[in-house]
């Protein structure tokens, strides 16, 4: 059941004039929390339409919980597209042995108030943009540059040019608002790459465990394969990491061979490389980070998710800290503090929580061992104190 607005939702009224670069996930959260706190956007995004892109979100609960908060059907919309794995399981890859089996389903959302949900980006994309008004958003607008001064200045490609009191960077691991901001600088490739491969559930019936979110741990933190139900099960994704020294692909994501993949990963225990035996077509990544950054704002731009904190996806948390993000910005935006005070405020607030997960993503430890996700999952991004009542200097 979704869970129950905290308010009733305000119909938006005239605030800040707030411009968001980037329609992805974390652009239109933010969106969505900033008309919930009755403030308007505008938000750019460079594609002319959304695409059916990518395979699969998980969504665990502390990001279900944002979403479900906003009020409207969002939730329920998730809830009936996707699939609720019922257990988080790891297992050794060699040996198959059970490390760690946490209840999530039912168990998580009586816990955490809100379920994990794993589902299409495609489907997590349509709900979430369903929930902007076509008047906040500018399709086909690709941002060149910022200019900053007494107001921000986007700078299009097309030459022209909108003002703003505040621009909301959420262009990802690339952001163009960033380098206006911050200067220029290149994301660093980590070693790993990943193949990503969705399968019909009937494919790989006879093997256990196809409701349950699984992760078999490989002999070195790169190495893993990570399983879970789409689709309201009817689907199966495949995500396997391992370490690569060099990618030489001109793009970041490119078709991949099912035969080096499942070379790859031979000495998996036997009901790893089914998995495996069943994957028609294989999707190949290389996965990039960026050096932390010191500040996420100035007294008109603020940064949220991969834009200002990147991290590899081993705790599956892009997506939810992006959309934590979204929700304490448009609290801190909403409060009534001038635009610099209210924007170092979010910074100040997000900024231990997601470097713990960023560190926690790149060692690839969490929860190998017994344990649970309470310190992630629990976390209510409308309720968590906000911190930083310091003016930022520009």
């Amino acid at each position: 059941m979704t869970a129950t607005p905290a308010h009733p939702t305000p119909a938006p009224q005239p605030g800040r004039d707030i411009a968001i670069v980037g329609g992805g996930i974390g652009g239109l959260a933010a969106a969505i929390a900033l008309r919930n706190a009755g403030l308007d956007a505008v938000v750019f995004e460079q594609t002319t339409q959304f695409a059916r892109v990518g395979a699969d979100i998980n969504l665990t609960p502390n990001a279900v919980r944002v979403l479900d908060t906003v009020g409207g059907d969002l939730g329920a919309r998730l809830r009936d597209g996707g699939a609720q794995p019922r257990f988080r399981i790891s297992r050794m890859w060699d040996t198959g042995v059970e490390t760690s089996r946490i209840p999530m389903g039912a168990s998580a959302e009586e816990r955490y108030g809100a379920p994990q949900l794993t589902l299409h980006r495609g489907d997590l994309m349509s709900a979430m943009r369903d929930a902007v008004p076509d008047s906040w958003m500018r399709m086909g607008r690709r941002v060149q540059t910022v200019e900053f001064g007494e107001r921000a200045t986007l700078v299009f490609d097309d030459g022209t040019r909108h003002d703003c009191a505040v621009v909301i960077g959420a262009d990802g691991i690339h952001s163009r608002v960033r380098t206006a901001m911050f200067g220029p600088e290149h994301p660093e490739f980590t070693g790993v790459v990943a193949y990503r491969a969705v399968l019909d559930r009937e494919q790989v019936a006879h093997l256990p465990n196809m409701d349950s979110f699984t992760k078999w741990w490989g002999p070195d933190p790169d190495t893993q394969i990570v399983v879970f139900p789409l689709n309201r099960g009817k689907e199966i994704f495949v995500f396997a990491t391992i370490g690569q020294p060099e990618w030489t692909e001109e793009s970041w994501t490119t078709r991949g061979s099912v035969d080096e993949l499942r070379a790859a990963y031979r000495d998996f225990h036997p009901e790893a490389t089914a998995l495996l035996d069943a994957c028609g077509e294989v999707m190949k990544s290389a996965l990039y980070v960026r050096d932390p950054l010191e500040s996420w704002t100035n007294s008109q731009g603020v940064l949220l998710g991969d834009a200002c904190h990147p991290m590899m996806p081993f705790m599956a948390q892009g997506a939810g800290q992006a959309i934590e993000d979204a929700a304490v910005l448009a609290r801190c935006l909403a409060t009534g503090d001038d635009t610099a005070t209210a924007v170092f405020r979010y910074q100040e607030t997000r900024r231990e929580r997601t470097a713990a997960i960023q560190r926690g993503s790149r060692s690839n430890e969490w929860l190998k061992e017994a344990g649970n996700g309470d310190w992630v999952y629990e976390y209510d991004a409308w309720s968590e104190p906000l911190g930083g009542t310091a003016t930022a200097h520009a």
